[in-house]
């Protein structure tokens, strides 16, 4: 759902000196690589809420023209992780960032996350 009061990053967050988090704007070991739209592909938030909502239905999802939030909570021990993305139109790009709040290591969920949303982005030619 979309949030009036909901604001919106203008980037992502640094990942924390734990390996728990993935993002395209690392150049490290938590470095994964962005999403880059296919040509003449528009970004439609809706339906990456969708998709974001299909990789687990208890995502919390939050968004607006250009980013979208998304909280997943663990079913074992209700950890929460933060999924963001921030659309970058001018490189026809979509930045992503996958944290965990708490603990230090994630056994790569994260890194699988992000990794099932581009399988899915790919799937629906959103992606190259």
């Amino acid at each position: 759902m979309s949030s009036s009061s909901f604001s919106a990053p203008t980037d992502l967050k640094a990942c924390p000196n734990k390996p728990n988090c993935v993002s395209s704007k690392s150049s490290d070991e938590h470095a994964i690589t962005p999403f880059t739209l296919s040509n003449g592909a528009t970004l439609n938030m809706q339906q990456l809420v969708v998709l974001v909502s299909s990789i687990d239905a208890r995502a919390s999802v939050i968004h607006d023209e250009q980013t979208l939030h998304a909280e997943f909570t663990s079913r074992v021990f209700g950890f929460v992780d933060d999924l963001d993305l921030i659309l970058d139109t001018n490189t026809a790009t979509l930045h992503v960032r996958s944290a965990s709040r708490t603990g230090y290591y994630d056994f790569g969920v994260n890194r699988r996350r992000v990794e099932k949303l581009r399988s899915l982005l790919t799937e629906q030619s959103i992606i190259q």
